[in-house]
């Protein structure tokens, strides 16, 4: 990684743990303070890594005041989290022991940190590389055993194994190709140039391949969206209060009643779903329902699957949209044999209010959103960072191959590895790095 300047003089500390009263509150230190603080608070600081409780105490002007009794770590750096010496405060969760305890700190030179900052210098000083600290905030911010798992994937390195393999590749074969400019006249052998040629070829195909994974990491990083579509009184809201398990939407037999996007966040077989209820689609001359109706629109453009509700007495298709699945309701009134035999992968039939389908139709969804994000092979894109940056190096890729001229391939090349290299933190990240760590919360 590049040199970026970090003011290591500081001294940081946080709350790891939730404000408010509890049976623990976590205070993290970090920085060149860190043991002096501790020796002031504790007068015997504990074995590295060993869990000792101690009294803290607050002296000023010769006055010894006992602030709480707490559990102590210490965690000499450079073997540390953040790669700096650091320290655990196991405190009594009570608000005025957290402030006594945070102002003493602040007293004996600490200063608060700010978000993600823990986790931003166990960067900086080489514990883990960018895409790795982008896992700790995924797996921070999981809501599913699922989510869990992926972002535990990318934190223990499967995404930067798999592009610190590919930038040692690309090492080798810009060495062999600076021996081809740095030598023409020497008789080097023919397969050097041709090793170049396919291991490029080799490299620009895997990375195609890691870019058509169809965004299944990062739709289960961010959660899908589940648009719920048709025209007005199909059942819509009703359907969204059966999957949410609560009254999320109005129901009432006027139609147009939903007007603007309701959202719900649901789980669906170990995957966030974002349920989107929309307005009816139809004619009509009412701007505000209009607007409605283009937001609809705009809705099913974008999901990631769209349920098209139709009255099941109605014959007609789904108005003017592309609908990955057709959901016939109220199949609990009066409704002809044919349609009850039009049930198909792409159709369903249901009756809310009499639960008839429910239960396959709910099936259903579950099966479709592990094919959403299923997949096989190495680790998967999860941001739209990662994304744009193989994006870049498949072209200096595919650059390098139609270079006819060793020079210009290897520049190519030098490019292709700069790309990479901006991915997992190694080159040019600075203007990232406040982004990326600011969605940190603090503590972390």
């Amino acid at each position: 990684m590049e040199n970026i300047s970090l003011n290591s003089n500081t001294t940081i500390f946080a709350l790891a743990t939730a404000m408010g009263r509890g049976a623990v509150a976590i205070m993290r230190l970090s920085g060149p303070l860190t043991y002096s603080i501790l020796h002031r608070m504790c007068h015997q600081v504990p074995q590295p890594r060993l869990a000792s409780v101690r009294k803290l105490w607050k002296i000023q002007e010769g006055q010894k005041e006992l602030l709480d009794e707490a559990l102590l770590l210490w965690f000499p750096g450079p073997n540390s989290y953040t790669g700096e010496d650091s320290a655990e405060l196991h405190l009594h969760a009570g608000p005025a022991v957290v402030d006594a305890v945070a102002e003493v700190l602040v007293s004996y030179g600490a200063i608060p940190a700010q978000a993600g900052e823990f986790t931003k210098r166990a960067f900086l000083n080489g514990r883990i590389d960018l895409l790795q600290a982008e896992g700790i905030a995924d797996l921070v911010e999981a809501e599913t055993q699922a989510q869990r798992k992926q972002a535990l994937e990318q934190t223990e390195g499967g995404l930067s194994d798999l592009y610190h393999g590919w930038a040692k590749q690309l090492r080798e074969v810009l060495a062999f190709q600076e021996a081809l400019i740095d030598f023409p006249d020497e008789d080097l052998p023919q397969e050097i140039e041709e090793n170049v040629k396919r291991i490029i070829v080799d490299l620009h195909s895997e990375m195609i391949d890691h870019l058509n994974d169809q965004g299944r990491g990062e739709r289960l990083r961010k959660g899908l969206t589940f648009a719920i579509v048709g025209p007005p009184n199909a059942g819509k809201s009703s359907l969204l209060n059966y999957l949410a398990d609560r009254d999320a939407a109005i129901v009432t037999e006027q139609a147009g009643t939903t007007r603007d996007v309701i959202e719900v966040r649901v789980v669906l077989g170990d995957v966030p779903v974002t349920l989107v209820d929309t307005a009816g689609l139809r004619e009509t001359e009412d701007e505000i329902e209009k607007e409605g109706i283009k937001r609809a629109y705009k809705i099913a453009q974008n999901a990631d699957y769209v349920m098209c509700l139709m009255d099941a007495a109605d014959k007609n298709d789904c108005p003017e949209l592309s609908c990955d699945l057709l959901v016939r309701t109220k199949i609990d009134l009066n409704v002809s044999r044919e349609t009850l035999l039009s049930q198909s992968d792409k159709t369903v039939l249901i009756s809310v209010k009499s639960g008839e389908g429910m239960d396959k139709f709910k099936s259903l969804l579950i099966q479709k959103t592990k094919e959403l994000i299923s997949r096989q092979g190495p680790p998967p894109l999860t941001r739209v960072r990662h994304r744009l940056g193989i994006t870049e190096c498949v072209q200096h890729l595919q650059k390098a191959q139609e270079m006819e001229w060793a020079e210009l391939r290897g520049e190519e090349l030098r490019l292709a590895m700069q790309s990479l290299g901006r991915l997992t933190g190694a080159v040019g990240v600075e203007d990232l790095l406040d982004t990326i760590f600011g969605q940190f919360c603090i503590g972390k």
